[in-house]
């Protein structure tokens, strides 16, 4: 078998381990009450997969439907996004793989990075309290409006070249490696927060004069390989929400493959403004609630 062959088979030996680890946890910590998902649960898993796959992201728009049907906890979110949409990314990662072009070195050492990053995120997000990751997440997700703004923009007129267009590179090596791997460390751990990988791995890998599509399976692969590593601690410390992340699940892989195989590519430019709109309401009223915790906070201090 070829090395690429060989990293896919890890992949899934990686994944069905982890379905294991969660369907064995879940089961001897889960509470009274219902855990299979409803048709909200659901439709958010279809819809956010679908439009991160036709390229739109997902963590940012799972985490404004969230917010706007008031059904995961705001300490709950990072861990329901990184626990539940683990299979439609592996399902993402072993499409673009097989049928994209990079050079195996720097795709094996940029998944291997951000694998160590997202271990090392898990650990002091899964352990943060509930203020920290408002403002956290209500940060992350400016970040990802600007990052979707910038693309919205490139799209609606691509004669504005605000982000690289990248190389014709398929590789990386020397300084630019070294590089890449300290940059990809450091969004794995990000991703553990809530910040979605895509978006600022492909600029990464353009400004290092990469093609841009080498950024899908590098990216792709990144969460693929960081996110079952990242969720374990998560599910570990029950710091996610079960009913919403299975919802994520379920409905996402096959909103993967109808995007991937049957609708290829939509006119995406009005569905990139509703998100960006959705994104920053949302970031707002998720560092506002912080505010309003930390003023109550001070207020049954002094009482």
């Amino acid at each position: 078998m070829n090395p690429k062959t060989l990293l896919l088979a890890a992949l899934l030996v990686i994944t069905f381990a982890y379905l294991a680890f969660w369907f064995t946890v879940a089961r001897r910590h889960r509470r009274e009450g219902r855990a299979a998902p409803g048709p909200i649960e659901l439709a958010i898993g279809f819809i956010s997969n679908f439009f991160d796959t036709l390229g739109i992201g997902s963590f940012a728009t799972t985490t404004s439907m969230y917010r706007l049907a008031n059904i995961v906890r705001d300490e709950k979110i990072p861990g329901t996004l990184n626990v539940g949409h683990t299979p439609p990314t592996v399902t993402q990662a072993l499409i673009y793989i097989t049928i994209v072009s990079v050079e195996f070195q720097t795709l094996a050492l940029l998944i291997a990075s951000a694998v160590a990053g997202s271990w090392l995120g898990a650990g002091v997000v899964s352990g943060m309290p509930r203020r920290k990751i408002q403002v956290g997440m209500g940060t992350a997700l400016l970040i990802a409006a600007v990052l979707m703004t910038i693309t919205a923009v490139q799209a609606w007129r691509p004669e504005i070249q605000i982000l690289p267009v990248g190389g014709t590179a398929l590789g990386l090596e020397g300084g630019k490696l070294v590089i890449g791997c300290s940059i990809n460390f450091l969004l794995g751990a990000l991703m553990t927060l809530g910040i979605g990988l895509y978006a600022p791995c492909m600029i990464m890998i353009s400004l290092l004069g990469m093609d841009p599509t080498a950024a899908y399976p590098i990216m792709m692969g990144s969460c693929a390989f960081l996110m079952p590593t990242a969720s374990m601690q998560f599910i570990r410390k029950e710091k996610y929400d079960l009913r919403a992340a299975i919802g994520l699940a379920i409905g996402g892989v096959p909103a993967v493959l109808i995007a991937a195989f049957i609708v290829k590519q939509l006119p995406l430019a009005y569905v990139r403004w509703l998100v960006v709109i959705v994104v920053v309401y949302t970031a707002t009223a998720m560092l506002r609630s912080a505010a309003l915790e930390k003023a109550g906070a001070r207020k049954a201090a002094a009482a």
